[in-house]
């Protein structure tokens, strides 16, 4: 018996189809003519997102008349080379499968694929000359009775058993389709995963103007860190100056100021007053918080400021970076040079009180870096400035190994203990005393087929209901 990998039915057979078919084919013909009796079984696969988001696609591209990419011409594309081609829409996608024009509104519904493209797919491997046995040959999905029962029989024989348990966990999902996004289902984005964070909640002492209908609420600028171990070095807070915020309502009656992006995340991760929403109180500008006094949560100073720093990415994070230049490269060169250079805080209208006071803490004593690591590896790769990019890169990656790998805490709760064990202990800690939060964003940029750009959401799934290793041991008795 061969089987091959069910193709997904959202078009024709290619020949990458045709290529892996082929030693299936060959091993069954070459068994067949030593007389064995051999059995070639051939499926085709509907179930999942990729045939309904290109059915969603259609039908928004057909109700708002965009079916066209209005793509550049061959002379266009030859006068300009850099000129970058339009995606394609869905509805083109189908007119290079030849459906006809006229046919092309019926795959708006998602079953109509598996109407067409099987049959075609039939007729092809047929004209490939497949030896299978097309008395077995099914489709997947509900509307296969028989194909539906066999994947209840296993799911139900497998929770029966103990071995898989239904649960919620955090994962790539698509707000557009309302479900899980797995990587067949990207666009782009594939292999990547949800990525955890802290968010450390460092709270407003001075509130700005905009914000006075909040002026007896709790209000922190929520900054993501990987690094909570750290938070005991704490010197101040950096926004984008010309960064947007957005003040949003959490549960516990607190109030975030963070990106729109990181909102959304957190709309489905039930960190939010209502899940799944996540209307904006008010705006603001980050260089309207620059200067605002700030209590960070484990820091020795009693208040901190919000400072200007440029390199923030809006799309990645908070938008909001908590700094400590004794263990942060980056964070050190920003400090050092809004300490000592007039012109740049006069740019960014930062007094020098703001800055001038606030000396870096030492938290984490390295071998042959000391307890200032990031300073020292800047000192001895002559950095410059903030703006020393590929110097800082280095030094940053020095610091983060070294001080991960082989430091040990000199402050807090856990002094004396190697940062590797006091990271857990910290970020427990934190959250515990409620001055931090979990909080999940995708790696990276996740594209659904749908178009939509995906969060990271607590979802009800399927898992496996005991670790790896219990499962490579059951397996290995069973054997």
């Amino acid at each position: 018996m061969a089987t091959f990998p069910f193709p997904y039915m959202n078009g024709h057979l290619h020949l990458g189809h045709a290529y892996s078919m082929s030693k299936a084919e060959f091993m069954i013909r070459y068994q067949k003519q030593l007389g064995k009796r051999v059995l070639f079984p051939f499926g085709f696969h509907c179930t999942g997102m990729p045939i309904q988001a290109a059915s969603n696609r259609l039908k928004r591209e057909i109700t708002k008349g965009e079916i066209s990419s209005n793509q550049p011409t061959a002379e266009e594309m030859k006068k300009n080379p850099k000129m970058k081609r339009p995606a394609f829409t869905q509805y083109e996608i189908l007119q290079q499968l030849n459906i006809a024009d006229e046919e092309i509104p019926k795959f708006q519904d998602p079953y109509h694929w598996f109407k067409t493209f099987p049959a075609t797919g039939m007729e092809d491997a047929q004209a490939f000359g497949l030896a299978v046995d097309w008395r077995r040959s099914f489709y997947t999905t509900d509307k296969n009775p028989y194909f539906d029962s066999f994947v209840r029989w296993q799911f139900n024989h497998l929770k029966a058993n103990g071995k898989i348990t239904y649960a919620k966990r955090y994962t790539i999902f698509s707000e557009l389709d309302n479900q899980p996004c797995a990587d067949h289902d990207r666009r782009s984005g594939e292999g990547l995963a949800p990525q955890e964070y802290v968010g450390i909640k460092i709270e407003l002492l001075e509130k700005p103007e905009c914000f006075k209908e909040w002026q007896d609420k709790k209000i922190y600028l929520l900054a993501a860190t990987l690094r909570s171990e750290t938070m005991y070095g704490q010197t101040n807070c950096f926004v984008l100056p010309e960064g947007k915020y957005g003040l949003y309502e959490v549960k516990g009656d607190e109030f975030f100021v963070m990106s729109e992006r990181a909102a959304r995340n957190m709309a489905f991760q039930e960190l939010m007053k209502e899940d799944t929403k996540y209307p904006c109180l008010q705006t603001i500008m980050g260089q309207e918080l620059i200067g605002k006094k700030l209590k960070a949560p484990l820091s020795k100073y009693e208040f901190v400021y919000a400072l200007p720093l440029t390199t923030i990415k809006m799309n990645k994070g908070t938008g909001v970076v908590t700094s400590v230049p004794s263990d942060s490269p980056d964070d050190f060169a920003m400090l050092k040079d809004l300490q000592t250079k007039k012109g740049l805080r006069e740019k960014y209208n930062v007094e020098e009180e703001w800055v001038v006071p606030f000396d870096p803490i030492p938290i984490i004593e390295v071998p042959e870096l000391g307890n200032m690591c990031a300073p020292t590896l800047c000192e001895k790769l002559k950095v410059q400035s903030h703006k020393d990019e590929a110097k800082l890169k280095e030094a940053k990656t020095q610091a983060y190994q070294e001080g991960f790998y082989k430091g040990v805490m000199i402050v807090g709760e856990f002094a004396g203990k190697k940062v590797e064990e006091a990271k857990p202990l910290v970020k427990e800690y934190l959250i515990k005393e409620g001055m931090a939060i979990n909080y999940y964003e995708p790696e990276g940029e996740v594209v659904s087929r749908s178009g939509d750009d995906c969060v990271v959401a607590l979802k009800f799934q399927w898992l496996l209901a005991y670790g790896e290793e219990s499962w490579k041991k059951d397996v290995m008795d069973h054997v």
